[in-house]
C-alpha cells in the first residue's frame, strides 16, 4: 500500500509547529527527528487525569468486590505498574523505529495487521465515548448547556487536535500537564477531606474471596492502563533513535502511574459516597456548594479533550495499518463523529456493567496482542527495518502472529470475569469465565493470554528467516 498519495499536510519540524501533520503511518526518517525527552512523561501524564480513573476507585464499593481501602490501594499500585511496564517497553520503540505503535506492529502479523488494526480502531471510538459521557456531563453542570451540545464541543476540539496531529497533542499536554496538575493538588485536598468513610470502610470480603477481589481489582486497574500499549510509540517516534531508551520507559511509567493511581485513589478515598452514582456526580455532589465544584467540573473536561484526542490520533493511525487507503485527517475525523455516537448509546443505561466489561474485554485481546509484538521485537533483537513496512502489498501472511493472538485470546477466556464473557457464555455454550468460581473471580485471563500468545509466537517464529 502505498500512502504517499493519501497525505495532506507535511511532518512537524520542531517542537511548537502546528502545521497540519500529513504523515501517517511511514516511519519518520532520521533527519526528521525531533524533539525533548522529557515530553514522553507529560503526554502520558495529562491524558489520564480523568473522571474514568476516578469512576475505577468507585468500583471498589461495587457489589462484586467490596474491597477495603487498604487493600484497595495496593491493587491500584500493583495494576498501575503493570500494566504501565507494558506500556514502557512499547514507548521504546518509537525512538529505535520512527514507527507509530499499531502500524510497528505489522512486523509480528504482516497482512494479518488488518485484525488488531481493525480492534484498535473499534477501540479507539469505545475510549472516545466512555471518556466523553463524564466529559460532557461535566461540561454541562459547567454551563448549563444539554448534553448532546456539551459533547459536541469536545468532539469539536479533540478532532481538531488529533487532525492537527502530533505537535498539537504534545504541546497541548505539556500546558495542561501543569495546569491539571495543580487543578488536581487543590481538588485532592478538598474530596480528601471528605473521605473518612472510605478510608476507614474494611474489606467486605475476606480469605480467598479476598484475594479474588484484589486480584479482580488489581486487573481492572491495569486494564486501564495497558489499553495504552497500543498507542505507546505513536508519541515517541518523532524522537532521535539517540535517545535513551531507559529514559523514555521510566518517563512513560512514571507518567502512567502517577497520574492515573492518583486519580483512582481519589475515587478509592471516596468510593462509599458513589451511592450508585457517576464519577461526575460523585465529584460534584462533594464539592457542591463551594467555587471548586466549577472548577473540578472544567479539570474535567479539559482532561476529556486530552484523553480523546489521543484516541483520535491513534485511532486514525491504526485504520491505515489495517490496509485502508485514507488519509490519516479524514481518519481521525471519523473516529471523533463515531465516538460521539458511542457516547450517546453509553449514556443510556447501567454505565457500571458498560464500563467494566469493556474494561476486561479490552485487556483480554490486547496483551496478547502486546505478548507477540514484544516476543518479534526481541527475536529481532530490539531492532529492525522498517523501510517496507508502509507498503501493504509487500507483506508477508503473518499467519504466525494471528494465530498466536487468537490462541492465546481463546485459552485465556476460562479465567476472566468479564460480564461480556458470561453472556457470550449463555449464547455460545463456550467456557468463557469456566474457572471464575475456582478462582474467586481473580480475573488472572490477561495474564494467560499474554503467556500463551507470547510463548506460541516465539516457537513459531524463532527459526524463521525473516528475524534480523
Amino acid at each position: 500500500m502505498a500512502t504517499e498519495s493519501m497525505r495532506l499536510g507535511n511532518m512537524p519540524t520542531h517542537e511548537g509547529d502546528l502545521s497540519i501533520e500529513g504523515r501517517g503511518i511511514e516511519p519518520i526518517p532520521e533527519d526528521a527527528r525531533y524533539g525533548s525527552v522529557n515530553r514522553v512523561f507529560t503526554v502520558w501524564f495529562t491524558p489520564n487525569l480523568v473522571p474514568a480513573a476516578f469512576f475505577i476507585g468507585l468500583l471498589a464499593s461495587a457489589g462484586f468486590l467490596q474491597i477495603g481501602f487498604v487493600s484497595g490501594l495496593l491493587a491500584i499500585i500493583v495494576g498501575n505498574l503493570v500494566g504501565a511496564t507494558l506500556v514502557g517497553l512499547m514507548s521504546q520503540m518509537g525512538p529505535a523505529t520512527g514507527m507509530a505503535q499499531v502500524p510497528l506492529s505489522r512486523l509480528a502479523y504482516g497482512k494479518s495487521i488488518v485484525v488488531p488494526g481493525i480492534l484498535n480502531w473499534l477501540s479507539c471510538i469505545g475510549w472516545d465515548g466512555i471518556n466523553a459521557v463524564f466529559g460532557a456531563a461535566a461540561l454541562s453542570i459547567l454551563t448549563g448547556l444539554p448534553f448532546v451540545a456539551s459533547l459536541l464541543i469536545l468532539v469539536v476540539i479533540q478532532a481538531g487536535l488529533s487532525i492537527v496531529g502530533h505537535e498539537a497533542i504534545h504541546l497541548f499536554q505539556k500546558w495542561m500537564a501543569i495546569v491539571l496538575a495543580v487543578m488536581f493538588a487543590v481538588l485532592t485536598v478538598a474530596i480528601a477531606g471528605q473521605a473518612s468513610s472510605g478510608m476507614a470502610r474494611t474489606d467486605g470480603m475476606t480469605g480467598l474471596d479476598g484475594v479474588g477481589a484484589f486480584v479482580l481489582y488489581a486487573s481492572i486497574a491495569a486494564s486501564f492502563v495497558v489499553a495504552w500499549a497500543l498507542y505507546a510509540s505513536d508519541y515517541s517516534r518523532y524522537l532521535p533513535s539517540s535517545a535513551p531508551r531507559s529514559r523514555v520507559f521510566w518517563l512513560t511509567v512514571l507518567g502512567l502511574t502517577l497520574s492515573a493511581g492518583w486519580i483512582e485513589t481519589l475515587g478509592l478515598l471516596v468510593a462509599d459516597k458513589a451511592a450508585g452514582g457517576g464519577a461526575v456526580d460523585t465529584i460534584n455532589g462533594i464539592l457542591a456548594g463551594t467555587i471548586l465544584a466549577p472548577l473540578a467540573m472544567l479539570a474535567i473536561a479539559i482532561g476529556t479533550i486530552a484523553v480523546n484526542a489521543m484516541n483520535d490520533y491513534t485511532g486514525s493511525l491504526s485504520l491505515q495499518a489495517a490496509g485502508l487507503r485514507i488519509p490519516r485527517v479524514w481518519s481521525a475525523g471519523a473516529v471523533a463523529v463515531l465516538g460521539f455516537l458511542f457516547t450517546l448509546y453509553l449514556n443510556s443505561g447501567d454505565l457500571v456493567a458498560k464500563f467494566e466489561g469493556y474494561l476486561l474485554f479490552i485487556i483480554y485481546w490486547v496483551t496478547p496482542w502486546a505478548g507477540v509484538v514484544l516476543a518479534d521485537w526481541w527475536l529481532r533483537g530490539r531492532r529492525a527495518d522498517v523501510s517496507r513496512l508502509a507498503d501493504f502489498a509487500s507483506l508477508p501472511s503473518g499467519f504466525a502472529g494471528l494465530a498466536a493472538l487468537v490462541v492465546g485470546f481463546v485459552v485465556s477466556l476460562p479465567f476472566g470475569t468479564s460480564v461480556f464473557g458470561e453472556e457470550l457464555a449463555k449464547a455460545t455454550g463456550l467456557p468463557i469465565n469456566a474457572f471464575a468460581p475456582a478462582l474467586r473471580y481473580a480475573d488472572i485471563a490477561y495474564l494467560v493470554g499474554f503467556v500463551v500468545a507470547f510463548g506460541l509466537y516465539w516457537v513459531l517464529a524463532r527459526g524463521s528467516a525473516s528475524r534480523a
